[in-house]
Parts: C-alpha cells; structure tokens; sequence
C-alpha cells in the first residue's frame, strides 16, 4: 500500500502494511479519495514538530469496514482522536485532549496513503452533491471557522488579513460571509485577484494598513496567516490598542515580538488551530463558499515527491494527492 512517510526529516514515498479496523475499537478503516496538501505538512517536513510516519490530514474518504453505521459512507473526519475520558475532554476542549493523537501530524500516521485509520466518532458524512474537491477543504475550512467560534463578530468591526495564501483565503471568505468590514493584505496579484472576485477588499500596500508616525493602528482584529515573521509583526502593529491578533499559522522556528508595545497597548494575543467541521461543510453544500478556484495541481500517492515539490513553490495555492 502506498504512503508518503516522513522519517528524521526525510520524505519518501513508500510501500507500507494495510491496517485493519477491529470491530469494537472505536476506529474504522478509510480508503483515500483526495487528500489536500496544507503549510503544517510542509513545516513538519522543514521540522516544525519531530513527527515521523505518515503525513496528512486533509481528506475525503471512503469508509471500508469498522462501524456498520458507516460503511459505504462518503466521509471527511476531524483530526484530534481524544481518549474522552480526562477533564479537558469533559469540559468540553476534547481538540485539547492531552492524551490525544492527530492525524498526520502527532503519534498518528496520516491521510496520504491508501488506506487509514481514523475513530468513528471523528467522521462527517458528506453531502451527495458537494464533489470531492471540495469536500477535502472541510478541515481547513473549518479552521477558518474556528476564529468566528472564538470572536463574536459585528458589522462595524475592521479585520485585516496578512496572507494571501492557502489558508489566508478561506480566513478572508469565512470573515466575508460576517459582514465585517474586511482588508486583506497579500504579495500575489494573482491570489488577491481571487479575493477580489468575491468581493473582498484586498491590497498590496503596507502603508495602507500600517499606522503612521506617531498615530495608532485603525484595525480591530488582525488575523497572521502569512507564516513568517514579517507578516506576524505586520498583523501586530496594524491593530488599535485593545486591538486582538489571532495567529493562525503554524511556524518552523520561533518568533520575535515587542512584548512591550503588546503590554502598553493592551493587545490580546489569541491561537487559533482547529474548529467546527459543521458550519464548513454547510457552507459548502450551500454553495456559500467554493473553494475549487484554489486547485493548482493534482498528483498521485506515487508521485508524491513532486506534490510536495509543488506545494512548496512561491505562489502555488492548493495541490491534491489522489491514489
């Protein structure tokens, strides 16, 4: 069965053993339809967290046998498997689950491979009409729903977005469907063309969402998904005081940040990881959000080298692995 594994850093693609579902375990066995490759793949392969074993956590897929409830069924799934049992899984937080494992990315092999495990109580049916490549944006798309889990948002509040990217365009058209009043900030006529035609406000020109001497930033809420550190201090020094910055990339490396100004201004530094699968899949099925116009590249399990090669180019959006 074919697999992309990272190992001590290194990526390869590879024949591994089919795994197997027990009845009564709890999990169910998956057969890959499409899988989206995401920045946190690549900053694992650049060495954001020491994982090894099989990457991916953005999927749709088919269920082969595990829960008679769900075989047959048309799935994407969330990527915390909780143990549902500790006080952070009963208050709620089980995404928080100490004793938890992640799909691709922490002490569970992932979605780019033919087959996979994953808990039953982790799966989202999908609807008849929603394709396949849209269905494998449910997970980041929930991620971008997570901030409006986290913020109550209003018609008279000012966001900016840093990044034009993957994740930065599913953020902007989440935020679009608030009414907020929304600027996104990006570096790629091409991407923010994307934006644009949905009528989102976009611009190229730090001096616009930048304060200028001696006055203070205009901006309520500032989301980070540029990923690198000039895109974070932007984001930073955008804000008004009592002004939230919510961090929404993962980073291979650490961070500077003016811990000063944020105390003096009194700025709310806020993470933001993975959020609720059910309002993204109903924004797809609605046709709300469509985010096919971000497909760049597909490529097979085998050719999974190059997939990764591809994603990693300056520019390149959305790149899909199919087995």
């Amino acid at each position: 069965m074919r697999s992309i594994h990272l190992n001590d850093g290194e990526l390869k693609v590879c024949d591994r053993m089919k795994p197997s579902s027990v009845s009564g375990t709890g999990e169910v066995l998956l057969r890959l339809r499409l899988a989206g490759i995401c920045r946190t793949d690549l900053e694992l392969v650049a060495g954001y967290y020491p994982f090894s074993g099989v990457l991916g956590h953005e999927f749709v897929a088919d269920v082969l046998s595990g829960s008679e409830r769900w075989v047959g069924q048309r799935v994407v799934g969330e990527i915390n498997a909780s143990c549902y049992a500790c006080d952070r899984c009963k208050s709620g937080s089980d995404h928080h689950c100490p004793h938890r494992t992640v799909l691709g990315i922490v002490g569970r092999d992932g979605c780019f491979s033919e087959e996979f495990l994953l808990p039953e109580k982790n799966l989202h049916p999908i609807p008849d009409h929603v394709p396949d490549e849209a269905a494998v944006f449910v997970e980041p798309l929930a991620a971008a729903f997570r901030i409006v889990e986290q913020v109550q948002t209003s018609p008279d509040q000012r966001w900016l977005v840093v990044g034009d990217g993957r994740l930065g365009q599913l953020v902007a058209r989440v935020l679009a469907l608030q009414g907020v009043d929304l600027t996104v900030l990006g570096r790629h006529s091409r991407k923010l063309e994307l934006l644009n035609n949905h009528e989102i406000q976009t611009t190229t020109e730090i001096g616009e969402v930048l304060p200028e001497s001696g006055t203070q930033g205009k901006f309520d809420f500032a989301v980070d998904c540029a990923g690198n550190a000039s895109g974070f201090d932007l984001a930073r020094r955008s804000l008004r005081p009592e002004g939230t910055l919510i961090l929404k990339s993962t980073y291979a490396g650490s961070l500077q940040i003016d811990a000063s100004a944020c105390v003096v201004d009194e700025i709310r530094v806020m993470g933001s990881r993975c959020g609720p699968f059910e309002p993204a899949i109903a924004a797809l099925a609605s046709g709300e959000i469509d985010p096919r116009d971000l497909l760049d590249a597909e490529f097979s399990l085998n050719d999974g080298l190059e997939a990764f090669a591809k994603a990693a180019e300056r520019g390149v959006m959305k790149v899909l692995l199919r087995p």
